[in-house]
Order: C-alpha cells, then sequence, then structure tokens
C-alpha cells in the first residue's frame, strides 16, 4: 500500500493542495495532527483532507482550536492565531476536528501528534524521549510509529539500546522493516528546519520503506491571506525562512 503521510498542515491549502499534487495517486492519506492552527484558512484544509478520504489524529492545536483549556499553553502569536481559529472554524469543521483520536493504530503503524507516551503535547528532539518512545510502542501494538509536532524531518531507529538520529534529505528512503522507530515527515504547512519547502513522506507499506520528499508552494499567497485576518506578522514572516 502506497500512503501519503502528511503532519503540521496548519491551515495553510497552498502548501497542502502543492504536496496532494506531488503525490499523485497513493492509497491513502494519513495526517499527524495539527490540522489548523496559525493559517489562515482552516476549513478549505479540512475539507480538502475529508475529500481525499484522509485518517488521522489530534495535534494540540486541533485540541485548543475546538475549545480545550490547551490554549492557555501557548505563546501569545499561537494563542492569537487560535482564537482566530475558533471564531473561523465552521460546525462541520469543529466536528471533523473532535472526532480526531489522540492515537490510531493502523497497518501495524501507530499515528499520534506527539510522541507514543504522550501523543498530544510531548516533543520528541532527541534520543531521550526517542528511548522512551521506541520502548512504548509494542506495548502499544506498533511496529513503528508516525509522529509531528516538531516540523522537522527526522527518524530516530533503535540501534540496539541506544538511539540513531537520522536527517531525511528530499528523495531519501528509510527501510523500517524489522527496526522499532520513529519516523516524523516534517511539517506540510510550516517547516522549521531552515527549508521553507512543503515537507512530507510517502510510505510503502509492502516494501516497508519511507521516501521524504520537498515541495515548493506559493508561499506569497498564504502570507497574504494570513495578513488579511490580521494573524501575527512573525507567523507570516516564518514561512519565507522555514523556522
Amino acid at each position: 500500500m502506497r500512503v501519503a503521510v502528511l503532519s503540521d498542515i496548519h491551515a495553510n491549502l497552498a502548501a497542502l493542495d502543492a504536496v496532494l499534487a506531488s503525490v499523485g495517486t497513493v492509497d491513502a492519506v494519513w495526517h499527524l495532527g495539527d490540522v489548523v492552527g496559525y493559517g489562515a484558512q482552516p476549513n478549505e484544509v479540512v475539507e480538502r483532507l475529508d475529500a481525499a478520504g484522509a485518517i488521522g489524529v489530534r495535534g494540540n492545536h486541533d485540541a485548543a482550536a475546538i475549545g480545550g483549556a490547551e490554549i492557555e499553553l501557548f505563546n501569545p502569536d499561537a494563542r492569537t492565531a487560535l482564537e482566530w481559529t475558533r471564531e473561523a472554524i465552521s460546525e462541520r469543521t469543529l466536528g471533523w476536528l473532535a472526532a480526531l483520536p489522540e492515537r490510531l493504530v493502523t497497518e501495524d503503524i501507530l499515528l499520534v501528534h506527539g510522541s507514543p507516551r504522550a501523543p498530544i503535547w510531548e516533543y520528541v528532539t532527541g534520543p531521550v524521549p526517542a528511548r522512551a518512545g521506541i520502548d512504548a510502542l509494542s506495548r502499544l501494538g506498533a511496529s513503528i510509529c508516525l509522529h509531528g509536532h516538531t516540523h522537522v524531518p527526522v527518524v530516530f531507529a533503535d540501534a540496539g539500546g541506544l538511539v540513531d538520529a537520522l536527517e531525511p534529505d528530499d528523495g531519501w528512503t528509510y527501510r523500517y522493516a524489522g527496526h522499532p522507530a520513529l519516523l516524523n515527515p516534517g511539517s506540510v504547512g510550516q517547516p522549521r528546519d531552515g527549508d521553507p519547502r512543503a515537507s512530507y513522506c510517502l510510505l510503502d507499506t509492502d516494501r516497508a520503506e519511507a521516501t521524504w520528499h520537498r515541495v515548493a508552494y506559493d508561499i506569497a499567497s498564504t502570507q497574504a491571506r494570513m495578513a488579511a485576518v490580521g494573524m501575527p506578522t512573525f507567523l507570516i514572516r516564518r514561512l519565507e525562512v522555514g523556522v
């Protein structure tokens, strides 16, 4: 099965459309949360994912957008964006986001936003949380985990008790068969690894392979839409540099 794995779209429709065009025909679309927040087109992004038959999990921005107390934990710019999002989302979008689970296991693969042990909030940024996440996989009925949240494409792989951290380049393929690992596809809508192009990965479950890809999109149009609804300047400008 060929699967498009997307994370952290953040209401950036131009980036999502560029990714879906790049992906082409797939058997499934999986998303790893933070569908909304930051960007100016939450309803349109949810409509696009729904039309693609996407399945996935809830992120911290999604939880806050539907009224969760999580909004109290955000920095001022992110909170401003989420307060706007709460006012802008339709009832249909609200219901779609509310129905997202915190964890999902499919094809022996765990989908979360943050980490296996803290699915919404934990950032897996190094070997310590990665080791804990890898150790939790078997208890959760999965061999590998797909996660987002950090907006940085990375693989944390089991290495005999240690953890290898691998940084995927555009077109790089990782063969995960028999190797417990955490795979982060990077962010579609707001990359933070210094590359402003949208990031995603394609999974081939028959070959047990994941391949990372980058695709350019119309950043200026996204910025214009954000400015038009009064999003904070920092959130708008950071898209240009991918930080």
